[in-house]
């Protein structure tokens, strides 16, 4: 197995231990241990590993239809194409395979919106520290330090402004401007929430210029927050939605969605190969319908207020920081402590947490975590800060 994982080319710093199962919040690697997952994937299990409704879906989809390209519709593609503009209150669903994918399209759909509509406006202002995805147009609306220097020359026409300041979006509003674009939730960043008065505010600035407004949900969506979007607190209705992760429940699933004044593509403006095609999206119509339960979102938001909760008792015991985040995507600032480390401690005592920043601890478990899990991950923890 050794020889076989050096061919697997190092896009990223992976620990030894080779993962082979996965049930619910945990995992096993090869050799037997088992771990706490509350990392999921970076929040796409939203359902754990292996979810029964997930393999169900597959099962009956796969034995039907997996593929027959996206030149023609398929019915479980137009079914998940309703549920999301349902759940959304909007009108035109993209389906495709990233979350990168679908902030793309979401670039690409606002240019062609201002293009239009906007005198040939293309400028999208992001926001600093922001992570948008990974192509080389979602890496230029990304704020994230150090990407401005990579892979150069950078797509243009991205202008960031820091999160939470209105008046930083209003001064950097010109005539070129065509969009704003968020995160509800900043997660790559060390999960800093841009605010729900903040996004009120933000909402009605894009409306009196007369701007789009895009809410990449690609972390925060699909009843991460104990809503089924993130914006969904403040009350907002942006023009695109971006989804991800979450939606196909550990299978690649992502969709763009927007209203119909926006969704101007032309045939031949947007496609791919795999996007909509009806196995992914038989596993997404099961995913959003089970997460889209009213008593399923009250779960997720009540095991959220506890974790956070529990984590704030455990910060104030042992002198860290602060408790930022929403539903059950949180984070742990340390004090004095580097977070790398203690994510390999912790991984070594059978729990998998990330460490987005040198001083942060994110936790993304699945949507069904139980109490009794998230205590034990608790304990974890504060064996792994060295208590």
């Amino acid at each position: 197995m050794s020889q076989l994982l050096d061919h697997v080319m190092k896009i990223a710093e992976r620990p030894s231990p080779v993962m082979v199962t996965g049930q619910g919040s945990w995992l096993w690697d090869r050799d037997g241990k088992r771990y706490l997952d509350f990392v999921q994937g970076w929040a796409v299990n939203s359902l754990g590993h292996s979810p029964r409704v997930v393999l169900d879906a597959l099962q009956a989809q796969g034995a039907r239809l997996m593929n027959c390209s996206p030149a023609y519709y398929n019915e479980p593609m137009a079914r998940l194409a309703g549920l999301l503009a349902g759940a959304s209150g909007l009108d035109q669903v993209f389906l495709c395979n990233s979350g990168a994918e679908a902030n793309e399209g979401a670039i690409k759909l606002a240019r062609k919106w201002g293009s239009l509509h906007r005198d040939g406006a293309y400028e999208i202002i992001t926001m600093v520290g922001s992570f948008h995805g990974r192509t080389l147009a979602t890496m230029a609306a990304s704020g994230k330090p150090g990407w401005d220097d990579i892979f150069p020359p950078k797509v243009h026409g991205f202008r960031k402004v820091p999160l939470g300041d209105l008046g930083a979006v209003a001064s950097a509003i010109t005539s070129r401007t065509v969009a704003v674009m968020l995160e509800p939730i900043q997660g790559e960043a060390g999960v800093y929430p841009a605010g729900d008065d903040y996004l009120r505010a933000l909402s009605a600035l894009t409306k009196e210029h007369g701007l789009l407004l895009i809410a990449d949900e690609i972390q925060t969506g699909v009843g991460r927050t104990g809503r089924f979007f993130g914006y969904e607190h403040a009350g907002i209705a942006p023009d695109i939605v971006t989804v991800g992760k979450g939606i196909g429940g550990g299978v690649p699933l992502a969709a763009l969605i927007a209203s119909s004044r926006v969704s101007c593509f032309q045939y031949g403006d947007q496609g791919g190969t795999f996007n909509g095609n009806p196995l992914m999206a038989a596993v997404g119509c099961a995913v959003v319908e089970t997460v889209a339960r009213p008593e399923f979102l009250k779960s997720v938001a009540s095991n959220g207020s506890y974790m956070m909760a529990r984590l704030g008792e455990l910060a104030a015991e042992l002198g860290h920081g602060e408790i930022r985040g929403r539903g059950l995507l949180q984070a742990l600032e340390l004090k004095g402590q580097d977070a790398k480390k203690v994510a390999a401690a912790a991984l070594d005592h059978g729990l998998l947490v990330n460490a987005p920043r040198p001083d942060t601890l994110r936790f993304m478990p699945a949507l069904t975590v139980s109490r009794d899990e998230i205590d034990e991950m608790l304990a974890i923890v504060k064996t792994s800060l060295g208590v």
